[in-house]
């Protein structure tokens, strides 16, 4: 029974070590998506990054979807495919490079809520420490996002939601689902993988999209769109494969606690990448991460679920 029980543990481990190689490649994912659009277009550059992770992924991992349980293909499915097009439109619909750094500091409230989630759903068990450890994370984020005070303050953000709603309320909502498909993926993925599957599908709705609607803006394709395609494609499709399998097998707790460190590296790279200054909050934001980040993880350590 001892041995058993390592090696469990053992195995949940590494599971968890897996999911953080999906925390670091998604840090290339607002950088490169918005540069995507901006060659593409916000649907046709998202339509075509999805497109090429589902053929990465259906290359690497197949399409073994057949006798996975019927919840987590088809609500998993729905909720996974939704948050994607949520974020990848929020994204392309930015006015402006400085606003698509501040949608993905909405669509990184995900973490907490995957922890609130969870707790509420009795998932995972956690100490009154836990709040105070999510609000730090919270506060942490804005900072690593706000970068020099003179470039952006909270009555910008006001300005930017209420110009853009459309954008900011579609990253609020890709953050809540990917939250609840976490949930959904770990209590009723059962180890399948139709992670392939869900990229087809948002491939096909996106494309769809794209073609009926009168807005699209028209497709401008040279080396450079194809490279970005080509890398965020197979980062993508690795990264949520590496993901599903974690919160399947994982410590959700460790999870979630480790993708509050995805803004803190993808503010620096789409910093470098965008030429958007961080400033001098991105310390002090990554301090509150890290502390809240720790706290979050020690008031779920000695608590049954994760």
């Amino acid at each position: 029974m001892k041995g058993t029980g390592t090696s469990n543990a053992s195995a949940a481990t590494r599971a968890t070590l897996v999911g953080c190689i999906a925390v670091l490649m998604w840090s290339t994912s607002v950088g490169l998506l918005r540069s995507i659009s901006e060659l593409l277009g916000p649907t046709g550059g998202a339509a075509a990054i999805y497109t090429a992770s589902a053929v990465f992924a259906v290359l690497f991992f197949g399409m073994h979807w057949r006798g996975a349980p019927r919840v987590y293909l088809w609500l998993g499915g729905a909720l996974f495919v939704s948050y994607e097009i949520c974020l990848a439109l929020a994204i392309g619909m930015a006015s402006n490079r400085q606003q698509s750094l501040e949608l993905g500091m909405i669509n990184y409230l995900w973490p907490s809520l995957t922890i609130a989630l969870a707790v509420l759903a009795r998932q995972q068990r956690a100490t009154w420490w836990l709040a105070p450890a999510l609000a730090l994370c919270i506060a942490g984020i804005v900072l690593v996002m706000k970068g020099e005070a003179n470039h952006w303050t909270w009555h910008m953000l006001r300005d930017n939601v209420s110009g853009n709603r459309p954008a900011y309320a579609l990253a609020l909502l890709a953050a809540f689902l990917w939250a609840v498909y976490t949930l959904v993926a770990r209590r009723y993925g059962k180890g399948a993988n139709a992670v392939p599957l869900f990229l087809v599908a948002t491939a096909v709705l996106l494309w769809l999209h794209h073609a009926t609607s009168a807005h699209a803006l028209a497709m401008t394709w040279n080396w450079q769109a194809l490279v970005q395609v080509c890398a965020m494609g197979l980062l993508t499709a690795i990264a949520y494969s590496c993901w599903d399998y974690a919160v399947q097998r994982g410590h959700l707790t460790l999870l979630a606690t480790a993708s509050y460190f995805t803004p803190v590296f993808s503010m620096l790279l789409a910093s470098l990448w965008l030429g958007v200054q961080t400033g001098r909050g991105f310390a002090m934001g990554v301090a509150l991460v890290t502390l809240g980040s720790l706290l979050a993880w020690r008031s779920t350590r000695h608590t049954s679920g994760g």
